[in-house]
């Protein structure tokens, strides 16, 4: 996966995966298309993250409905790292998640500022969407990990504290973010 050439070491992952029934050009489409409106619980489990930093004036959900996450994702600290058609996205971001009041997120320009970046007190953030045709029976198999690597010992204490907080919330946006790209494939 490209996904192991940004992140091949990480401290804390997750992995959902969803198997389909259509082409992998149009769960590829699916993937960067869909919209935040199509997720179940996304803006309710988001505006829940973002609540602290909303009552201190420090953040804001600020996403748009009608228009495509993965656009809005790239828009607000994400960077693409990776992308191999009909095959694999991979994105990543830096940041001091663990912090109420909002991430302080250095600007990365590209993949390399990404792999590059090693500052302290901060983790690395990296998830991909992995498309594999499922054993000659016309599904896809499709993948998203997400993995994060602190670049500390005490950016990892931090982030273990916060992982443990969020990690069921997390899973349910991945899980349901799986469905809502199979339900756009599938219906073309």
């Amino acid at each position: 996966m490209l996904l192991d050439d940004f992140l091949p070491i990480y401290h804390f992952h997750e992995v959902h995966e969803r198997r389909m029934r259509t082409s992998p050009d149009r769960i590829f489409r699916a993937i960067k298309e869909l919209t935040p409106a199509e997720i179940s619980l996304f803006r309710l489990l988001m505006g829940i993250r973002s609540l602290p930093a909303r009552l201190t004036g420090k953040g804001r959900l600020g996403l748009i409905e009608a228009r495509p996450l993965l656009d809005q994702v790239l828009n607000r600290g994400f960077v693409l790292l990776a992308e191999e058609t009909d095959r694999e996205l991979v994105v990543g971001t830096v940041g001091q998640f663990w912090k109420l009041r909002g991430s302080s997120s250095p600007k990365l320009a590209d993949a390399q500022e990404f792999v590059a970046f090693d500052q302290p007190d901060y983790a690395k953030v990296a998830m991909n969407f992995y498309l594999e045709e499922w054993m000659n029976t016309g599904a896809v198999h499709v993948r998203t990990e997400t993995r994060i690597f602190a670049l500390d010992p005490e950016a990892r204490q931090k982030f273990t504290r916060y992982w443990c907080v969020i990690y069921p919330g997390s899973a349910l946006i991945r899980r349901e973010w799986l469905r809502a790209i199979q339900q756009r494939a599938e219906r073309g």
